[in-house]
């Protein structure tokens, strides 16, 4: 076969390849460079051609080699190598150190938060803090249940709003 012939029968075959190029690639402009990659190396391979042969799947096996090669080169270049040391128990929860400076200081604001607070409201509230119950707190301190209830509820409410900087 000659290099003009060859041409012929190429250019018949090329309209159907953009559809299959097209499906490969989901993007026109993609599809358009694979078809015109698949031409040029068509033609620049013409001589490995058998003739005889089908020229329409050799075209087509060239446009889905080249294809994937370029898909594989694009993963390789797109694929992250962590060439540091292991280190991938920094974010672990067993190399955290504890520091306890915030909570110390919610502590000493929350004793003086406290300290401040009229013991007729302090003592109850300190009670159920502790795991008291409400009956038990109103026998320990001989007063109404109503009574427990309330003053652990006004201690709550000047707490938070001396402690709001915490909310």
């Amino acid at each position: 076969m000659t290099a003009l012939e060859f041409t012929y029968q190429v250019g018949s075959f090329s309209k159907f390849l953009k559809p299959f190029a097209l499906r490969l690639t989901k993007d026109m402009d993609d599809a358009n460079d694979l078809v015109q990659d698949t031409l040029v190396k068509a033609y620049s391979n013409r001589e490995k051609y058998a003739e005889g042969t089908n020229l329409k799947a050799w075209l087509f096996t060239i446009m889905k080699n080249t294809f994937i090669t370029q898909y594989q080169r694009m993963v390789r270049r797109n694929t992250f190598i962590d060439t540091t040391d292991n280190l991938h128990f920094i974010n672990s929860q067993e190399s955290l150190q504890f520091n306890g400076a915030l909570s110390e200081f919610v502590r000493e604001d929350l004793e003086k938060a406290l300290d401040q607070t009229d013991e007729m409201y302090r003592l109850p509230f300190l009670m159920y803090f502790r795991g008291f119950k409400y009956h038990e707190i109103s026998e320990e301190l001989d007063l109404p249940i109503g009574t427990v209830k309330n003053r652990i509820h006004i201690a709550r409410k000047e707490l938070k709003k001396k402690l709001h900087m915490y909310a």
